[in-house]
Order: structure tokens, then sequence, then C-alpha cells
């Protein structure tokens, strides 16, 4: 027998020592644009974490280069407030586009280099809870850059087209209607993944009910409706506050977000029950009887969640008005058109059949976030990989969807029409600024002058709104 082949000489080797397998790592990009997509992302990092994932998060608009992060926010924002016309054309001009416009792709483009760098080496998937995100991430998943999966969570019930985006490998939806909608734009990997809202979120009982009001100081028998105006606190809560105050058929329990100045006019106004940031919003739903929205985000979810019925009234223009149709559609929420029909709606929602169908069907919605849902969705497109999107024509099928066994159908895959040719030139971010603001002042400079009657000086107001946040 050999030296090396004697079992007493077996014994003195060293024995390897079990390793414990490495955390996989997932990145999130959302957007501090309103607060839906963080929370869409809060959450998916929660139920990651618990499953023993690493997360990281990113703001996508830190990603932007030279600010323009601050810009797109501030546009956005400027134009729900001050002319909410202009931002339902420019919505409804990029609605049903099979592909972003120029300016759109140089401002997203910029972020690549970026975003790359935010992706660790040990990285298994990219999430994005944001459409610009999702547009970054699928360009470089379409050039090779990045060789694990990009899913995109989509946030809204209705699903415009900048949240389609060639090369993303999965996108998740909370319900058949949105998944339906991604399908129908070309997207890859759809799945009906389920809703996401925190479990804090759940039905109150008569107990928890009369304690959440006394906390809050309101009434302990009217009627109350409890009306939101996202974080941001815009469209024309006002209007909605009195209107439902003079109904007589509840009381306004009204959250401005972090709107003070809104806050302030309201209360000086009169209203008994106005409220800035609410952290504890679970509480304040168990308090109140109805909701009255405007945008139909994560709020929506979270009211589902709650047992509360949902009435969609003035909502915000663009993805306000779509996603009131969409939760319409799936008889989750009423749509109030016109004032006409704010009693009628609000008093069968809170007296009537109508409240009790949707506060059921939010309930079963909302039933399956325990288990299951976009983060085993995620999970498991981890656990699969995902090869290199090749783009139409060139032979090759896209992903197959994400099977995660969650609430709802999955939707056979389909991969987004993308239009090959020549690769861009490198364009400097001082040609690229110039560009979107060329671009806005076009696009936007015509609403605003409609807004305010001011058509020979639309080019200055543009310039003042523009410059808002430096005011």
């Amino acid at each position: 027998m050999s030296h090396r082949d004697s079992p007493a000489d077996d014994r003195t080797l060293p024995q390897p020592v079990p390793q414990e397998p490495a955390a996989r790592r997932v990145v999130i990009i959302s957007a501090a644009v309103g607060a839906g997509h963080d929370g869409a992302a809060e959450e998916i990092a929660l139920r990651l974490r618990s499953d023993g994932f690493l997360v990281d998060r990113h703001d996508f608009l830190e990603l932007l280069p030279a600010r323009l992060g601050r810009l797109l926010a501030g546009v956005y924002h400027r134009l729900l407030t001050w002319a909410p016309g202009g931002y339902q054309r420019i919505y409804a001009a990029t609605e049903h586009t099979g592909r972003p416009g120029l300016a759109v792709r140089l401002l997203f483009g910029s972020a690549q280099r970026r975003t790359l760098r935010a992706i660790p080496a040990d990285a298994c998937a990219v999430v994005s809870t944001y459409p610009g995100a999702s547009q970054v991430l699928g360009r470089l998943r379409l050039r090779g850059r990045l060789a694990v999966p990009a899913i995109t969570y989509l946030t809204d019930f209705s699903v415009h087209a900048l949240w389609v985006a060639s090369g993303v490998d999965a996108h998740l939806a909370a319900h058949p209607i949105p998944a339906g909608q991604a399908y129908a734009r070309g997207a890859a990997g759809v799945t009906v993944s389920g809703p996401l809202a925190g479990a804090r979120f759940a039905p109150s009982t008569v107990e928890q009910r009369r304690a959440a009001r006394a906390r809050f100081g309101l009434p302990e028998r009217s009627a109350l409706a409890l009306l939101v105006a996202g974080s941001w606190g815009v469209g024309p809560v006002e209007r909605v506050a009195a209107e439902i105050e003079a109904s007589g058929v509840a009381v306004p329990v009204v959250v401005c977000g972090r709107n003070e100045v809104l806050a302030e006019t309201l209360r000086r106004n009169g209203l008994r029950h106005v409220y800035g940031w609410v952290d504890d919003m679970p509480a304040l739903m168990a308090a109140t009887d109805v909701l009255v929205q405007n945008a139909g985000g994560l709020t929506s979810l979270e009211a589902f969640a709650s047992g509360l019925p949902v009435a969609s009234y003035r909502c915000i223009p663009g993805h306000g008005q779509t996603n009131a149709a969409a939760l319409q559609e799936a008889g989750l929420a009423g749509w109030i058109r016109g004032h006409g029909e704010l009693v009628p709606v609000l008093t069968e929602l809170l007296y009537g059949s109508l409240g009790q169908q949707q506060r059921d069907r939010g309930l079963e919605l909302m039933a399956h976030r325990p288990v299951g849902g976009p983060a085993q969705a995620i999970a498991e497109a981890v656990g699969r990989g995902a090869p290199a999107p090749v783009a139409v024509g060139r032979g090759a099928p896209g992903p197959e969807a994400v099977a995660c066994g969650a609430p709802g159908p999955v939707v056979p895959a389909r991969r987004a029409v993308r239009t090959t040719g020549r690769r861009r030139p490198r364009v400097g971010v001082p040609v690229m600024v110039a560009t979107v603001a060329a671009t806005l002042a076009m696009g936007i400079g015509a609403p605003l002058a409609e807004a305010y009657g001011d058509a020979p000086g639309r080019f200055g107001a543009v310039a003042h709104f523009l410059d808002g946040d430096r005011r």
C-alpha cells in the first residue's frame, strides 16, 4: 500500500468545514416620484429580506446625472399642479407609442453608466418599480451589459407604454387587468403575482375602530370619507373636500401628504379633520368608512386590505384617470364621473350592496399577501436565471413567463417589438440637457400657455416653470 493510500494518513488530513451558502443579493430601483414607487419597493424589499436575500435600494432619480432627476420630478409635479391639461396631452400622446421618443431615450440613457455601477458583482437580479428604470435595465440587457434577470413590478393598475421595456425579462402585475394591458403592449414574462400592501393594513374590529377614532379626534358616530391625494397632495382637493362636506352623506377626513400649504388652506376654510403626512395610515383607515382617491395607486390597495370601499373622483390626469377606469373594470372601485354622481355613489358605498361587493372583492384580491406574491416570483426568477434577451427578428425566443404560483393566471410571454437600427452615438450631458429642455419647452409651453391664457409669453412661462425649485 502506498503512503498516500494509508488509512491512518487519511485520518490526519484536514476535514472540510461546511460552508453556509452565500446570501443572494437583489437590487431594487424605484423613484421618489410621489410615494407609490418607493412604497412598492419597500414591500418587495421587506419580503425578500424575510426570505434571506440581501437587498440594495436605489432611487432612479439619483442615478441621472447633472441633477436631471430633480428636474424630471419637478417638471412632473408642476405639470400636475399648474397645467394638468398639458400633462394629459403629453400622457395621451405617449400612451400608445411602441418606443420612447428621442428626448426620453436621451434622458434615461444618461443613467446607464451609473445604474451599472449601482449593481454589485454578486447581484442575482435587478427589480424596477419605476418605468424609467425599466427602460434603462431593458436597454442594458439587450446590449449584453447586464447579465442577471431584470424584472419590472407594475405599480399601476393601468399600464402606460413606458412601463413595457424591451429586454426586461419579466413584468409582474397585481391583477389580470394590468397584466393583460402589459401583454397587449408586448411585454415579456407577464405574470399576475398579486398586490403589495403592508401586513398592518387589515379589517378593523369595532373596538379598533372606536379606539382609532378617539386617537385621531374623529366623531364617534358619523360616516367618515377618507380623502387622499398622494404624498404630494395634488389635484382639486379643496373642491372635493367641500363637495363631500356639502353632500351631508359623510364627513371628509383629508390627508394632504407633504403639502402643508394645502393643509393650512383647508383648515382656514373651516374643515375640521385635516392632516399632513400620516405615519399610521392603517389606524386612520380603520377609523373611516370609505376612501375617496384621485390616483389609483398604493393607497387604493391599502384600502382594499383594510376592508374599505373605494371611489375614484376628480382624478388627476394621465394615470389617475386610466387607473380609475381599470379599477372600475375590475369591480374594485367606483368611478364618480361628475358631481351629480357623488351623493348616490357615496350613499351606495356606505350603506348599500355596492359597498359590500367592493369590500369582498378587495379583500379577496389582498388575501394572498402573506404567501407568494411578487417576492416569490422574483425569487424563482433568481433561481432560474435568464438568458440575455434577443431582439425580435434574430430568431431567438424571449424568456418564459415567471410562474410564481400566486393568484391569477400566468400570461404567456411575448417579446416587445424593438426597432433595430444604427447604434446611437454617445451624447454629452450638456447636449442631452439642452435637448431635453428644448423638448420640454416645445411640448409643455403650449399647454401651459393655454392653461394660463398667455400665448405670447409661453416660453417665458416655461423658463419660470423649470426654474421653480430655485425660487
